[in-house]
């Protein structure tokens, strides 16, 4: 891969979620563009208030944070939805046949004695 191509791939799949079928729910720059329009209302409509200089920090430190909190459920949720592919679907099934089932009441599969 060229430098260009390894470029490229970082912005185009390091920014974006993209769910198992491949279409596009939420990237980080349409959050971020959001985040800022926001933050953008919640500014101007704090000074057109006539709100002091703190209390346009605070209120704009608050936007922020939630903005954050619902990016961060959004994508919460996105992975908790998503089927399993089949590589996971094949991982699991190895780890099912790898181990031993224990006894009911015991923890442990081997059966040793103190002694």
């Amino acid at each position: 891969m060229a430098h260009g191509e390894i470029l490229g791939w970082v912005s185009r799949h390091f920014c974006m979620l993209v769910s198992v079928d491949g279409s596009t729910d939420m990237s980080l720059p349409k959050f971020i563009v959001g985040m800022l329009f926001a933050l953008a209302i919640v500014i101007s409509w704090s000074y057109f208030d006539g709100a002091s200089l703190g209390t346009i920090l605070l209120r704009a430190v608050i936007c922020v944070a939630i903005s954050q909190a619902g990016y961060f459920l959004l994508v919460f949720l996105m992975v908790a939805r998503s089927t399993p592919t089949v590589a996971d679907r094949m991982r699991e099934a190895e780890r099912g046949l790898g181990a031993p089932k224990a006894a009911k009441g015991e923890k442990f599969s081997a059966r040793r004695s103190i002694r």
